[in-house]
């Protein structure tokens, strides 16, 4: 019996795992913090066992969502380093990564709260991959409490005075059960920090005098050594720090190893925050085991410096955690700088005019740059007459204004886009004044003054006077465009670092799309191509994998993606262009990560072969308004009780009498092209026809009959459907009038011929005067 139980156990375990992906090391804990998705884990000691009454439920979330960003996992603290702070607690822990960013924390088996923060932070995450949600990371509220708490206890033994320190003075305390806060400044101040990690160059590496090569490669990818420092490590030491390593059969090796000749300690950070700083540094490192490393990231610096397992070259904080406990052990009295504030950029529009572009170009570009303006836009074009004036209507009628545009029409300029946090004031400041006399006087080493040209009284640069100008002028030169950008099956696994990349050029993702495509489609996506000889092995290779296709939105999108990726021959990319997208992550010509569209017909044809029609049609909703507006005093019955009555055939010469009728009757006021109303329509038609009556002779009216007899019998051949439909319209329209209760039953019907015999005769005789009318107009 007690067999059968614990099988019966065993399969119910290892269907949970199926479900929830188990962690027990160090290294599995890491690997899962470095892929993409939401992970739900659920932290558990093995003396206590994960927490099993949510299982079913996790398991029907997951069925019912269906996405693939979605992971579940347990995690035994008891062995993994990263987890150490949550031994000794048995109640339930859900802690939600995204990114390998912790982002929410439950506590306790709440099954709805649970389901609820499990889609609310999938959802998020969704939006943090689009690009239009920033990741929020959190600290778990009750180890910051007991970090504070431990702190304070040790305060509380002895202050600077020699006085006990009292728990009062702590930032967070219990009362009731309850985390409460009593942070001051310098405590909220603690959450400006910048992140950083810290990173080991072990014994191996500096005795093999790898030391400076390895910093500058770290250098290289935009990472900031704050602290450096070199450290033989005691037995001690080196225990404490690997001390999740302790069963391994290795540890004491490692050990030795770690003690054996001095290490480099650096603590690292990267940008005005240091976000994601973990991460990167342990992407730049690559897996643990060398030979993994360099089978699978061969540019890795553990595969380009390391030996074997624990002889790696390097080590790097796998958490924010075992980052302060390692910046504590190794820097205890380190204080991590402020974080820097997210800066506003600006943009602005930089001209350089043709004779400064021909003489000056590459020693402008380079003040540009170590003014720490970043060309977001560039652009080399040929100004006509026409499009300069354009550009300076504002200066027409002054003196200077013929040769302004004679000298900017003259050759090639440049137009730069600059982005920086004052990059208009900033630009202008580098311009100098307008007037050269006053430039050379004033600012002697403003590119105005300095890049002068003899005989020319135009000075040779031109930038925005303000943000509105800034985006008006980007505009002209930079039009706002769509293109297609695809990321290849072979670059798909980097797509967040390219999707990244792409945020950070400044486009907007329109649209998007991942998919196998078949191998007719790839024939058709390339079919400008099918005469190269590469062609066959082209489409094989985008119907191999999934593709991601996108459609991107900016300012000369389609100049500005293809400078992006760079050249198409990856080799050639990391000579000419080494940040490329090719460059970066392109393998040969087949297989060069990336593709853009060549122009922009292209582009359109290739966002409709993927996406179909994407634009939205604002212009019929306006038409819609408009027509609403100019119809707000006829009711919403009248409008669909006409549009039953007449066909499509009727309506059309309906509209085209209805103006000549309006001809002879000034007192009317025009109408628009609109079919009129059934009250409007009838005063129309009336009002003429009582007047033709009361002016014409009976004698006149059956001479002008008889006349259009004959001409009817003449045009009878040649045009005998229009005469027919002219007819039509008018006859129904006097039906109405002369029998009104009868004008519901005919809509309906919409016959052609009223029923009463009268009313018909009625119709044909006016439909001959309307004619007759028609054609003394025409005459005229």
């Amino acid at each position: 019996m007690a067999d059968k139980k614990k099988a019966s156990n065993m399969a119910r375990r290892k269907q949970e795992i199926q479900l929830q992906q188990e962690i027990e090391t160090q290294e599995e804990w890491e690997d899962i913090m470095s892929k993409e998705g939401l992970y739900v884990v659920d932290v558990y000691q093995e003396w206590c066992g994960p927490c099993t009454g949510l299982v079913a439920n996790l398991k029907r979330l997951k069925n019912e969502l269906g996405d693939d960003l979605l992971h579940f996992a347990i995690a035994k603290a008891d062995t993994i380093d990263a987890l150490e702070k949550y031994r000794g607690r048995c109640e339930p822990c859900f802690l939600f990564y995204a990114g390998g960013v912790l982002v929410a924390v439950i506590r306790g088996a709440n099954s709805p709260m649970v389901m609820r923060t499990v889609t609310e932070q999938l959802q998020q995450e969704h939006k943090v991959i689009d690009g239009t949600a920033e990741r929020k990371e959190i600290k778990d509220p009750y180890i910051s409490m007991v970090d504070t708490m431990d702190d304070m206890d040790e305060d509380e033994e002895e202050t600077e005075e020699g006085r006990p320190a009292s728990k009062k003075d702590g930032k967070q305390m219990r009362f009731k059960g309850e985390l409460v806060n009593f942070g001051d400044e310098n405590d909220r101040s603690q959450e400006a920090k910048k992140e950083v990690t810290v990173a080991i160059i072990k014994p191996d590496a500096v005795q093999a005098g790898k030391v400076d090569e390895i910093l500058a490669e770290i250098k290289t990818q935009g990472i900031e050594i704050l602290k450096q420092e070199e450290r033989v490590m005691t037995e001690e030491e080196a225990t404490n720090m690997y001390t999740h390593l302790q069963e391994e059969e290795f540890f004491k090796d490692l050990i030795t190893f770690m003690t054996s000749g001095p290490s480099h300690i650096l603590v690292l950070t990267k940008g005005r925050t240091g976000e994601n700083i973990i991460n990167n540094f342990r992407d730049l490192l690559g897996p643990t085991s060398v030979e993994e490393a360099k089978e699978k990231q061969p540019e890795s610096l553990r595969a380009k410096h390391g030996q074997e397992t624990y002889m790696n070259a390097l080590h790097g904080s796998s958490s924010e955690d075992q980052a302060m406990r390692e910046l504590g052990f190794f820097f205890p009295d380190y204080v991590i700088p402020a974080a820097e504030g997210k800066p506003k950029l600006q943009r602005t529009l930089a001209l350089i005019r043709p004779d400064a572009f021909k003489l000056h170009k590459e020693e402008v570009i380079q003040m540009i740059n170590e003014a720490g303006f970043k060309i977001a836009l560039q652009k080399e074009m040929l100004l006509t007459k026409e499009m300069a004036e354009d550009f300076y209507k504002e200066h027409k009628g002054q003196e200077y204004f013929d040769e302004l545009v004679t000298r900017m029409s003259s050759g090639p300029l440049m137009a730069l886009g600059l982005a920086r946090e004052d990059a208009v004031e900033g630009w202008r400041g580098m311009l100098g004044p307008k007037e050269l006399d006053k430039a050379k006087e004033e600012a002697p080493d403003s590119l105005r003054a300095k890049f002068a040209v003899d005989d020319v009284m135009i000075n040779q640069f031109h930038g925005s006077d303000s943000e509105d100008s800034a985006q008006k002028e980007l505009e002209f030169f930079f039009p706002v465009q769509q293109t297609m950008a695809v990321i290849k099956p072979d670059a798909l696994g980097t797509k967040d670092e390219i999707i990244e990349k792409v945020h950070e050029a400044g486009f907007k993702i329109a649209a998007r799309k991942e998919t196998t495509l078949s191998m007719e489609i790839a024939k058709e996506f390339y079919s400008d191509h099918k005469d190269k000889d590469y062609y066959n092995d082209l489409v094989e290779h985008m119907a191999s994998g999934p593709t991601m296709f996108m459609v991107l939105s900016r300012e000369d999108a389609v100049d500005g993606w293809r400078s992006l990726i760079g050249p198409t021959d990856p080799e050639k990319a990391k000579e000419d262009s080494p940040e490329s997208l090719r460059a970066l992550y392109g393998g040969d010509i087949l297989k060069n990560a990336v593709h853009g569209s060549s122009n922009t017909e292209r582009a359109k044809d290739h966002i409709q072969k993927i996406f179909g029609d994407l634009e939205e049609p604002p212009k019929q909703e306006q038409a819609e308004e408009q027509e609403q507006e100019a119809e707000a005093a006829k009711t919403e019955e009248e409008k669909p009780q006409e549009e039953e009555q007449k066909s499509t055939e009727e309506a059309k010469p309906s509209e085209e009498e209805t103006p000549k009728e309006e001809e002879k009757a000034p007192e009317e006021p025009p109408k628009t092209e609109e079919e009129p109303k059934q009250e409007e329509a009838k005063t129309e038609e009336e009002s003429p026809k009582e007047e033709e009556k009361s002016e014409e002779a009976p004698k006149e009216e059956e001479k002008k009959e008889e006349e259009k007899k004959e001409e009817e019998v003449k045009q009878e051949e040649e045009a005998p459907k229009p005469a027919e439909e002219e007819a039509k319209p008018e006859g129904e329209g006097e039906a109405k009038t002369e029998e009104p209760e009868q004008q519901k039953t005919e809509e309906q019907t919409k016959t052609e011929e009223p029923t009463p015999e009268e009313t018909k005769t009625e119709g044909e005789d006016e439909k001959k005067e309307e004619e007759t009318k028609t054609e003394g107009e025409g005459a005229a």
